[in-house]
């Protein structure tokens, strides 16, 4: 990947994994990005996963082409970045560790040691001259971790923005960038919008002319775009004025029920989106409730409760701080429903939401009341898009 003249990449992909952090499928992998900046003093950017410790020194003892590197500059102590920091001392031992004070202290858990003799700590406003460029540090706690830095470089207006503008997918797979990387934003970072809003209004003041995340492709062109997205995301809007059904069923009955409200707000001309939580990945599930504008929850009560799946769902949009759309609730139940109770109970603590009028009740199984329930559903949802 050419960045420019001076400044390269020496990352790695990995297709060796399945769950990303043991929870999010992977199917193209993920990448995880190192890069090196050439000048008088020579930089290297993060590490990379354990695994690829080999190829990744290879890759950079390579673009070093006989130079001995200066500075490890550790962005993020998360260790799919940083596993690598002790085995980059072995191999380079007069090489300087640049990273947060925070940085350090986790460091010392991670290898047992803070690198006392090769460290710099440096802060908010912190820079750190290379020769023709410069590294002027701004702090992003909570993107996703505490001891968050990014790093902007002044001459070629480069932001290296740490797991900021990342994706999932290793660099060597063609798709498009905004679905995994809003389903990377929405699971892992997506707890933290404030913060990342934090981290938005000082990248206002820079001139980014590039973005090299530690997830993902270099970003060179329309910034804007993905900075909007950011802006959007971080915020919680809603980018599409569309319906996402969310389900699970015991014995047919709820699906039955989910796939004719489906069919007739298409029939209205509605773009839906259906999930059987049991069988979906999950976090496309929730990342697409956080796109959409409308959520509709469809579950069974199931031992007194609602069933696991729903649950758990409802878990990791409330984790996340969903908020800013309209929900509504079927539930179902053969002798005492409560899946409707229990689910809006889970959502209490979620800000700005607002509920449908039309409560669908479904006793076992769809009977005339039930499907006019749904009839009245779908008039509300689509009415109130006109």
């Amino acid at each position: 990947m050419h960045i420019s003249d001076s400044i390269k990449y020496v990352g790695v992909n990995d297709h060796k994994v399945d769950l990303f952090e043991g929870q999010y499928v992977v199917p193209n992998g993920i990448s995880y990005n190192s890069y090196v900046i050439l000048d008088e003093k020579v930089a290297v950017m993060d590490t990379v996963d354990a695994n690829f410790l080999d190829e990744w020194l290879t890759n950079v003892k390579a673009t070093l082409a006989g130079r001995t590197p200066d500075y490890l500059v550790v962005l993020h102590m998360e260790p799919d970045h940083s596993a690598n920091i002790f085995n980059f001392i072995k191999a380079y031992p007069e090489v300087k560790i640049v990273s947060s004070a925070l940085a350090f202290e986790m460091m010392k858990n991670f290898f047992g040691t803070d690198f006392a003799d090769n460290r710099v700590i440096v802060d908010e406003g912190s820079t750190l001259n290379l020769g023709e460029h410069t590294l002027a540090f701004v702090k992003a706690p909570m993107v996703h971790w505490p001891e968050v830095i990014m790093a902007y470089e002044t001459k070629e207006k480069v932001l290296f923005s740490a797991d900021g503008f990342g994706k999932f997918g290793a660099l060597d797979v063609e798709e498009d960038w905004v679905d995994e990387a809003r389903r990377y934003f929405i699971g892992i970072v997506g707890k933290y919008g404030m913060p990342v809003q934090a981290v938005l209004k000082k990248a206002a003041n820079l001139d980014i002319q590039t973005i090299c995340p530690l997830h993902g492709p270099v970003l060179k062109e329309n910034l804007g775009y993905y900075i909007n997205l950011y802006d959007t995301w971080s915020s919680y809007k809603v980018e599409a004025d569309e319906i996402v059904i969310a389900y699970t069923s015991v014995y047919g009955n709820t699906k039955k029920a989910v796939e004719l409200l489906a069919e007739k707000l298409q029939a209205k001309g509605k773009a839906v989106h259906v999930y059987d939580l049991a069988r979906c990945d999950m976090s496309a599930a929730v990342a697409d409730a956080f796109r959409c504008s409308t959520l509709v929850l469809a579950t069974t009560t199931y031992s007194g409760s609602i069933f696991p799946f729903m649950r758990t769902y409802i878990d990791h949009l409330t984790e996340r701080n969903f908020q800013n759309r309209k929900v509504a609730l079927i539930e179902n139940g053969t002798w005492a429903p409560l899946a409707a109770k229990l689910m809006k109970g889970m959502l209490d603590k979620s800000k700005n939401l607002t509920f449908a009028e039309t409560a669908v009740k479904i006793m076992s199984s769809l009977n005339e009341e039930s499907t006019a329930q749904i009839d009245a559903l779908v008039e509300e949802l689509t009415k109130a898009s006109e």
